[in-house]
């Protein structure tokens, strides 16, 4: 069963020794859906793992997690555990509450999606452009920037001429890619 969860990404059943009893706590919602994948791309430059982003998705749904907790998740070692936790800790991803035993994390950057950033210079909206459509030509650019045809032909040249952008076609038939 656990197998089983941990393949359709839900988060791992919890255990609560009661001496008489034992409760077990099951959730239904999975820790790794589209949303998380996109917030968790905001620290794609930070050198993190797996068991590093799992952690971080898990936060977002959950006020702190704990060594416990982070074993639980990723079935790993107490050390391990500790040494990836003060990781998240040095990256600044994660703030420790307590020392010891009662030592538990929380999540300090927001769990919110972070805006996604418009393109503001007319490279950039150019570059966007191409991004979505695959390629542009002169006339694509005077509509998109709302400019002459001089200032996007400059434009393109501009990016052609610093390698981002590659040229295809003659004359008329010109349009621009993105360089590889």
């Amino acid at each position: 069963m656990l197998r089983a969860m941990r393949a359709a990404n839900l988060e791992p059943p919890r255990f609560n020794d009661r001496r008489s009893s034992f409760l077990l706590t099951f959730h239904n919602h999975t820790l790794m859906n589209p949303e998380a994948i996109a917030w968790l791309n905001q620290f794609a430059n930070l050198p993190l793992n797996d068991r590093q982003r799992l952690a971080l998705a898990y936060l977002r749904q959950h006020e702190q997690i704990t060594n416990s907790d982070y074993r639980r998740l990723n079935r790993i070692d107490v050390v391990m555990a500790r040494q990836e936790l003060r990781r998240l800790v040095e990256a600044g991803l994660l703030e420790q509450q307590g020392v010891g035993r009662w030592t538990s994390y929380q999540l300090k950057a927001s769990p919110e999606l972070p805006e996604e950033r418009k393109p503001q210079t007319e490279e950039e909206k150019i570059l966007e452009y191409v991004r979505q459509h695959g390629a542009i030509n002169n006339s694509e650019c005077c509509d998109l920037l709302k400019v002459e045809s001089s200032r996007a032909w400059y434009l393109l040249k501009k990016l052609e001429s610093r390698g981002i952008l590659n040229r295809q076609g003659e004359k008329r038939w010109t349009r621009y890619i993105l360089s590889l």
